[in-house]
């Protein structure tokens, strides 16, 4: 008798079945051998003769995987293609719980609906992938990168993935910069987090470039990961409005631990000084705050500028405005720029008052700007290399200060019959001169010419004339102290407030022109005047440190 054996081991992990089969002589055995999970041995339906296929049925007993295998009370079909030595086919056919008879149950857990692929083996997968690597190529897309990424078990749905995101507004070449956002399904991962983003405030128009940024959120879990960082935002007394705007700066936010680097550099932050209030304005300006690291960027910055002079309230009220420079390189910018102003003629002293009015400057280019603009000084208007130190100390704004407005003013003064010499000595005395209307300093001069009828020396004595308001200042003092019968300097009479003024007119005295109130950074408000003022006013500043910006009072 010739002997046609097959032997076939079919396992199941999840329904636990592992029949052994022996086919002689065209008849078909099923062993005694029983599933874990089963309730009884599968049974025979039909015979095989060679070259036919024969039909097994197994009831599948109450297991906790189960529901893996059970899908809407109908019949799976697991098909089993043996190559035998006649050809021969073996089908297994696995009826669901209401066709077995038994009663309804609801399943221990609920699992989520998503959509089922097909069942494939090891070589149709190894098919799959080859046909849908070919179809990438064929649009355009490379798809080395996939080599380990999952891909979906028919070229249909990765179709249906590149359609959705050239729908969205990608194009191939933003595929071609991260194609692993092939691997996020449609409904599972792309619909969710779009929609998200779109309750958030996103427009339409802004999502393809949000995703040229930052892809990766296609990965991400709208649970886990987007909204707590949204409550995040909000605990910040970030509006609503603005958070699609934080997220477009600087979408890796998304990827940071809450308990992490966001929130210890604002806890930094407000220890420093900085108003819990402020926090919120200056991550709407400047969102990359919260994600400097604290012990490797902003405390080596903070006390290398206290190092410098500025003292931590002054430095608290610079990161509120000007959130950024937490962003600029300490080694690489920072302190190569303070060593070119240092050459350049700025004294040690004066580094805090420069940085504290202009501190964009530490972030700058900054001595290529200093060379060109100090042979520019030297050449147009004769100022030498020390005193293009004291304009920068007065004006640090000056190393960004294009040359065609510089000229223009330059020009305005000699054609009034100032000398270069002159003109040197008032831009080294009043560096604002260089940034003040040309009109407004036309009007100003015609007044000076024919109201105030003084020679130009008081001017170049007093160049912060220009600087002030005509209308406001300048005519209405003049006109008070006409009536008044009082001759006086500029200076004397447009170089103080308005209560002070008010006290040198109801004087029967002239103060003496000395220089205003003198102040170094970090250090309290001196003033140089004579014990005639009185003690009250002495004693309210006595308990009061002042620090300012700038020179003037």
């Amino acid at each position: 008798m010739a002997w046609m054996k097959w032997r076939g081991d079919f396992c199941c992990r999840h329904l636990h079945i592992i029949p052994v089969f022996t086919m002689m002589q065209g008849k078909t055995y099923v062993s005694d051998q029983k599933s874990v999970g089963a309730t009884s041995a599968p049974q025979v339906s039909s015979e095989s003769s060679n070259g036919s296929s024969c039909e097994i049925n197994c009831n599948i007993g109450r297991h906790p995987f189960e529901r893996n295998c059970i899908l809407s009370k109908r019949t799976l079909f697991l098909t089993l293609k043996t190559r035998m030595l006649d050809g021969g086919n073996v089908a297994f056919r696995v009826p669901s719980r209401a066709a077995s008879g038994e009663p309804n149950k609801i399943p221990e857990f609920q699992m989520p609906t998503v959509t089922w692929g097909v069942v494939q083996g090891r070589k149709e997968k190894l098919v799959s992938r080859v046909i849908i690597c070919d179809y990438l190529r064929s649009i355009g897309i490379v798809p080395d990168e996939l080599e380990h990424l999952e891909l979906p078990s028919t070229v249909d749905v990765m179709r249906e993935r590149v359609d959705f995101l050239q729908r969205l507004g990608l194009t191939i070449d933003d595929i071609n910069q991260y194609p692993l956002m092939l691997g996020c399904s449609v409904r599972k991962n792309m619909v969710p987090v779009l929609d998200y983003l779109n309750k958030l405030g996103f427009q339409k128009q802004e999502l393809p470039s949000f995703l040229r940024k930052h892809p990766q959120v296609l990965h991400a879990s709208v649970i886990v990961d987007l909204v707590p960082v949204t409550k995040f935002l909000r605990g910040l007394d970030i509006e609503r409005i603005d958070i699609p705007v934080v997220l477009q700066k600087y979408p890796e936010l998304l990827e940071f631990k809450l308990e992490g680097t966001m929130s210890t550099s604002v806890a930094y932050l407000v220890s420093i000084g900085v108003n819990p209030r402020d926090i919120g304005p200056m991550v709407t300006h400047y969102p990359q705050i919260l994600g400097t690291r604290v012990g490797k960027v902003i405390k080596p910055i903070v006390a290398y500028l206290e190092n410098l002079g500025l003292p931590k309230q002054v430095l608290a009220r610079m990161i509120e405005k000007r959130p950024y420079i937490l962003g600029y390189d300490l080694d690489e910018l920072m302190k190569r720029n303070v060593e070119s102003l240092c050459s350049f003629g700025v004294r040690r002293e004066a580094l805090a008052s420069v940085i504290a009015q202009y501190p964009q400057i530490l972030g700058l280019n900054l001595k290529p700007k200093l060379t060109s603009q100090q042979y520019f000084f030297n050449f147009n208007i004769k100022i030498g290399p020390e005193d293009f130190g004291r304009i920068l100390e007065k004006m640090p704004q000056v190393v960004s200060l294009p040359h065609v407005p510089i000229k223009k003013r330059v020009e305005f003064f000699r054609g009034r019959g100032f000398s270069d010499e002159d003109i040197a000595k008032m831009v080294v005395s009043c560096p604002q001169l260089l940034v003040v209307n040309v009109e407004l300093m036309k009007r100003s001069f015609y007044y000076f010419k024919t109201e105030i009828k003084r020679p130009l020396e008081e001017l170049v004595e007093f160049p912060s004339y220009f600087t002030y308001s005509l209308e406001f200042r300048i005519k209405s003092r003049f006109q008070r102290m006409s009536r008044k019968g009082i001759r006086c300097s500029l200076g004397w009479m447009l170089n103080c407030s308005d209560q002070r003024f008010e006290e040198r007119l109801e004087g029967n005295y002239i103060e003496n022109e000395d220089v205003g109130p003198s102040f170094s950074m970090g250090g309290p408000l001196e003033s140089p005047r004579d014990a005639v003022d009185s003690e009250e006013e002495d004693e309210e500043i006595e308990d009061e440190v002042f620090y300012r910006r700038t020179v003037s009072v």
